[in-house]
């Protein structure tokens, strides 16, 4: 089984190909940068994702049986904003329709920023709690906006060619050892996405998963821990920070405010790790490095 992933040398990327060679899978890891591997299994190139000849020319070499779609301007911060939206947006839209034209199925990172909670400049109060699946999207961003043209993209594509593509929609992504969510103070930070945050070790799990299931089409997935970072009851610093609780709240203790039933249903996937014992834990990383 032969699976292509973009994106292969990112933070999260490297977890996601170490996984798949260490399942035995043969991996292509494409990233723009250079890389390597211990895995033997593991071949790397290097290619710019908006270049439709590179990502038709790898897919059409190595025939994928899956594509995980990985590599993307991670943030609407770091780049112009239409660089941002330009490079998610073409990226995505290359790489879901090579797959599509070579019967790859696809997982591919969407947001939780295609509801448009983060970078919004005033944060609104959601429809519901806690958020799902359906909840509206809203973004004012380009990186929340390029997610919510990919998952379109992938809907297209599921149309003409019959793929199947699960778009995982993932809360802030932390690495144990590395939780940089407790680093900021709660009333500060909680607008974005509630306090809401998810080991990549959960990420991992949620994309092979998604790769292995049977799925029916485009299905949108929410990947979240399952509590907040902070350790309070989620409605009370809903309710703190907005100054009022959305008429239909449905919030025990101290869940995660990102609701991932869907995938524990559809998927047979939930999160494993907490920050409780995650941010202080000693982990061996990906035997895949970027150069």
């Amino acid at each position: 089984m032969t699976v292509l992933v973009t994106g292969a040398f990112g933070g999260s990327g490297r977890w996601i190909v170490d996984r798949l060679a260490r399942e035995g899978r043969e991996v292509v890891a494409v990233d723009q940068r250079r890389g390597r591997s211990d895995h033997g299994d593991v071949v790397a190139r290097q290619a710019d994702l908006t270049d439709r000849g590179d990502v038709y020319d790898l897919c059409l070499e190595f025939e994928p049986d899956d594509v995980v779609h990985w590599g993307a301007i991670p943030d609407p911060t770091s780049h112009a904003g239409g660089h941002v939206f330009e490079n998610n947006v073409m990226g995505a839209y290359n790489v879901l329709d090579a797959a599509g034209r070579v019967g790859a199925d696809v997982v591919w990172a969407s947001s939780e920023s295609a509801y448009g909670f983060p970078f919004a400049a005033e944060t609104p109060l959601p429809d519901y709690l806690p958020v799902d699946e359906d909840h509206p999207f809203r973004p004012e961003d380009p990186y929340g906006t390029s997610k919510v043209v990919g998952e379109d993209v992938a809907e297209m594509v599921v149309r003409r060619d019959g793929i199947d593509v699960a778009s995982i929609r993932p809360s802030w992504i932390q690495y144990p050892g590395e939780y940089l969510c407790l680093d900021n103070e709660p009333m500060e930070a909680g607008d974005g996405n509630f306090w809401s945050y998810v080991d990549v070790r959960d990420i991992v799990d949620s994309v092979v998963a998604a790769m292995d299931a049977d799925l029916d089409g485009h299905e949108p997935f929410l990947i979240a821990a399952a509590d907040n970072y902070v350790g309070r009851p989620t409605a009370d610093l809903v309710e703190e920070f907005f100054g009022e609780l959305p008429d239909d709240c449905d919030l025990t203790g101290d869940e995660s405010a990102m609701s991932s039933a869907k995938a524990q249903d559809l998927l047979d996937w939930e999160p494993s790790h907490s920050w409780r014992e995650a941010e202080d834990e000693d982990v061996e990383g990906p035997a895949v490095y970027a150069e």
